[in-house]
């Protein structure tokens, strides 16, 4: 179901998507994934074309007045790919590019990511297209609430729960749950997650995937026989998932000897003081004119010799091109999507492990979830039980996916996948269909 809703009248002035020609879908990419499961699984074909389309689609204008008095309108997104395992849940993005593909395609990520974390909720994902870094905090604000406004119907902490994304933070969350508490005329803090902790925020949410990172990384060095204090990790993006996973692995013994941002690379093979670069990044907002080691390209970063590449910058960076190059045994997938299905053959044959994205950093869906729990229930726990709780089921979550790998014998990719459209299908047809 798709709907359009704009509150003035006459023609939206709304900028048209960027036609990128001859570039990757991400949807394409994750249904290569989906349909090589679902070939394994034998998965009926009206079960197949029911988890392949979303549930809803939903299409907003969102007219403001700008800061200089014009009245501009953008477009915003919400796409619910699936809801038999519970409420749907996923972050939202404020980005000039964003597309709905690209929303299609994290909203079915978060769908398989929640599956296999063994949390119950649905996948979902927003945007909204927009340059956050030409607007000013007012023209934010506004867009924020007027887009929660026109998803007032589609929001709900019983229905779709929001999260921080690209470009959205913690301040953006507060205006949505103030938002529709305000249509709702109840304070409502479990609409969303990802809040300061003032107002129903969890501890350990923004350490969350990087920490998922960390346990995802240290349960492949045991399947491998390798001792973290012996490894050495390459660090691809120093935002928030990849400046903790570089952190919290270093702290596990693990040698960092690359990390990089949009400004290029660093490569040290004595190792890089994590906590400095961090440093760092909070006084010059990224690593431009830092002495953390020699100076290379991201492209390059990928390629260096090391034990662990964590690939947590943007979506399809390893590539038919480029995955022949890649030298690590092990590839933890911070990011969503930074590897295109046409490397998996590649990474296969070369006999090195990947720990798929929907597993690696479903650590951030973990406590958000955990998020959700608090906030329904009115209590808050310390931040050791939220990191006991996060790290058992992401342990859990990776034997199941390690087991479900080696029973088909095939990739943890592959074995993610499987294990969660199993679990999906199955639920689908436990619950029936209504109509």
């Amino acid at each position: 179901m798709s709907e359009r809703t704009s509150d003035i009248a006459g023609p939206s002035y709304v900028e048209p998507a960027p036609v990128h020609h001859n570039e990757p879908n991400p949807f394409e990419s994750m249904m290569a994934r989906f349909d090589k499961a679902a070939e394994i699984l034998n998965l009926e074909k009206g079960v197949y074309e029911y988890l392949q389309k979303p549930v809803k689609q939903v299409i907003v204008s969102i007219p403001i007045q700008m800061d200089n008095g014009e009245i501009k309108v953008f477009e915003g997104y919400r796409v619910i790919h699936d809801n038999i395992l519970g409420p749907s849940k996923g972050g939202i993005r404020y980005a000039p590019d964003v597309t709905l593909d690209e929303v299609k395609a994290l909203a079915s990520w978060m769908t398989w990511k929640c599956a296999v974390a063994n949390i119950p909720f649905g996948g979902a994902k927003g945007a909204v297209r927009c340059d956050p870094s030409k607007l000013s905090k007012v023209e934010l604000e506004k867009i924020t609430r007027r887009y929660t406004a026109n998803m007032f119907n589609v929001f709900g902490p019983e229905s779709d729960i929001p999260a921080p994304d690209m470009n959205t933070n913690e301040q953006t969350m507060a205006w949505i749950m103030d938002t529709y508490s305000m249509h709702s005329q109840r304070t409502e803090t479990a609409v969303v997650t990802g809040k300061p902790l003032i107002i129903g925020g969890s501890l350990g949410r923004v350490e969350a995937t990087g920490r998922g990172v960390m346990i995802s990384t240290l349960e492949a060095l045991k399947k491998l026989g390798l001792n973290p204090s012996d490894v050495t990790v390459v660090v691809q993006g120093f935002g928030n998932v990849g400046s903790i996973s570089a952190k919290l692995l270093k702290a596990e013994g693990c040698k960092i000897i690359g990390i990089s941002d949009v400004t290029g690379g660093y490569y040290n093979p004595k190792g890089i003081e994590v906590e400095s670069a961090i440093d760092y990044v909070k006084q010059n907002r990224t690593l431009e004119g830092s002495n953390f080691g020699e100076k290379i390209t991201n492209e390059e970063l990928l390629e260096l010799n090391c034990d662990v590449l964590v690939p947590a910058a943007k979506e399809d960076q390893i590539s038919a091109d480029n995955a022949g190059n890649i030298k690590a045994r092990l590839i933890v997938e911070g990011a969503n999507g930074p590897t295109m299905s046409e490397a998996d053959e590649i990474l296969k044959e070369k006999g090195i492990m990947v720990i798929p994205d929907i597993l690696a950093n479903a650590g951030g869906v973990t406590v958000s979830y955990f998020e959700w729990v608090q906030n329904r229930l009115g209590y808050y726990w310390d931040i050791d039980d939220i990191n006991k709780r996060h790290d058992r089921m992401m342990r859990e979550a990776f034997e199941c996916v390690y087991d479900t790998a080696n029973k088909y014998k095939t990739t943890m990719r592959l074995g993610a996948y499987i294990f969660a459209i199993d679990k999906v299908a199955r639920t689908l047809v436990l619950r029936g269909i209504y109509g």
